[in-house]
C-alpha cells in the first residue's frame, strides 16, 4: 500500500499503475479508492476498454458479491456502449447451468434443460432471449461455472441499470421469458420476482403493453398460478399485492381466490366443483392453511370495513379473528406482529360511528 499511496501522491497515471492496482485488487476487492483510481488512470493512458472488460470477466467469478467490481463494469460501459453482448454475459451469470461452448451456428436454435425442481408448474426452459441483434456483432464472454447465481442482488441490479441507461427495445424484448424462465427453475427467487415487477411496472411503457388493465390481470393471473402450486412462498404474496397496489386494483377482488388457501382442507363439495381458470385452488400436497393467505383476507375485511362496502363491524371483527389465528397457531413466531395488527383493527372498529338505533 505504500506504493499506491506514493503514487496518490504523485498523481501518477502509467501502466505500471494499472498492474499495481491489479494486483492491490486481487488481494482487497473491496479497496473502492483502488477501484477508483484504477478507473482514472484507464481514462488518462486512454487504455484499451474492452481489455479491462475482459479482465472483469475473469475476475467475476470470485468477486460475485463485491459492489465495486459492478461499479466499475458500469462506468466501462458508459464508454464501451455494449449493452448487447453485456446483456448476454449477465444472463449467462444468472441461469442455473451454465452455457454450453459456442462453437457451432446451432447455438440460438435450443435453450439450456434446467434441472427439475419438483415445485414449479413447468421445467421446461423457454427458448434463449434475444439479447444480441443481428446488427450486433459482439461475442459475450461465457461466465465461469463458480460465478453463477440465480440470486445475487448486484447481478440483478447491475442488469436493471444496463436495461434503463440503454433502453433499447431489443434489449427489453426478452426479459418477461427470461424471468419466466428463471422462475421456473426457482419460484421462490425473490430477485427475479422483483425484476419483473421492475420490468412491468417501473420503467415506462413498451410497446404492446399500452392496455394496463390487461398487464394488470395478466400478472395478477400469473401470480395466482405461481400460488396455486407453491402458497407457502412470500415472494409472490408480495409480488401480488405490489400488482393490486400499483395498479390500484381492490383486494376484495382476490377473495374467491384466497379463500381455498386459508382453510385447512377444502371441503369434499368444494374439490368437487368444477375448474375455475381464474382462480385456481391449491393443489392437494399444499401445505395448508396458508399464513400468507389468512394475512391478505384480513386485509380484505379491514378494506371493506374502510369502504363500507359490508357491515363494517362484521368485517373487522373477521379480521380480527384471523389475526388472532395467525398470532395463536398458524405464525406464532411473529405473534407481537400480528397482535399489533389486532390493536389497529381495534382501533379502527372504535373509529366507526355509531349509528343511532330506530324506535
Amino acid at each position: 500500500m505504500d506504493y499506491f499511496r506514493a503514487i496518490l501522491q504523485k498523481e501518477e497515471y502509467s501502466e505500471r499503475v494499472l498492474s499495481l492496482t491489479e494486483h492491490i485488487i486481487r488481494m482487497n476487492p473491496a479497496h473502492y479508492s483502488v477501484w477508483q483510481y484504477r478507473y482514472r488512470t484507464l481514462l488518462k493512458i486512454n487504455a484499451p476498454l474492452d481489455k479491462e472488460l475482459e479482465l472483469m470477466n475473469s475476475m467475476m467469478a470470485q468477486n460475485l458479491k463485491t459492489y465495486q467490481i459492478w461499479h466499475h463494469r458500469r462506468l466501462l460501459q458508459t464508454h464501451l456502449r455494449e449493452p448487447y453482448a453485456e446483456l448476454a454475459f449477465i444472463t449467462k451469470s444468472l441461469r442455473p447451468v451454465p452455457a454450453q461452448p459456442e462453437d457451432d451456428e446451432d447455438e440460438e436454435d435450443d435453450g439450456e434443460q434446467l434441472p427439475e425442481t419438483g415445485v414449479c408448474d413447468n421445467t421446461k426452459p423457454l427458448p434463449t432471449p434475444k439479447t444480441q441483434p443481428p446488427a450486433q456483432p459482439q461475442k459475450p464472454a461465457t461466465p465461469a461455472k463458480s460465478s453463477v447465481d440465480t440470486k445475487n442482488y448486484h447481478t440483478w441490479a447491475y442488469r436493471q441499470w444496463l436495461l434503463a441507461e440503454f433502453n433499447s427495445p431489443e434489449l427489453w424484448a426478452g426479459e418477461l421469458d427470461f424471468v419466466d424462465e428463471m422462475l421456473r427453475y426457482d419460484v421462490r427467487n425473490n430477485s427475479a420476482w422483483h425484476h419483473r415487477f421492475f420490468v412491468t411496472f417501473e420503467n415506462g411503457i413498451r410497446e404492446g403493453e399500452e392496455d394496463r388493465q390487461a398487464v394488470a390481470r395478466r400478472e395478477i393471473d400469473y401470480a395466482k398460478d405461481k400460488i396455486s402450486y407453491v402458497p407457502n412462498n412470500a415472494s409472490v404474496w408480495n409480488y401480488l399485492r405490489g400488482v393490486l397496489r400499483t395498479t390500484q386494483t381492490p383486494f376484495k377482488e382476490l377473495e374467491t381466490f384466497v379463500v381455498p388457501y386459508t382453510l385447512s382442507r377444502p371441503s369434499a363439495s368444494e374439490s368437487e366443483e368444477a375448474i375455475d381458470l381464474e382462480n385456481p385452488r391449491p393443489l392437494a400436497t399444499a401445505e395448508l392453511p396458508c399464513a400468507l393467505a389468512i394475512e391478505l383476507l384480513a386485509d380484505i375485511n379491514l378494506e371493506k370495513a374502510a369502504n363500507s362496502d359490508e357491515s363494517a363491524a362484521d368485517c373487522l371483527k373477521k379480521a380480527d379473528e384471523l389475526f388472532a389465528s395467525l398470532a395463536g397457531e398458524h405464525d406464532t413466531i411473529r405473534r407481537k406482529y400480528w397482535e399489533y395488527r389486532r390493536n389497529q383493527a381495534k382501533k379502527q372498529q372504535e373509529a366507526q360511528p355509531v349509528l343511532p338505533v330506530s324506535e
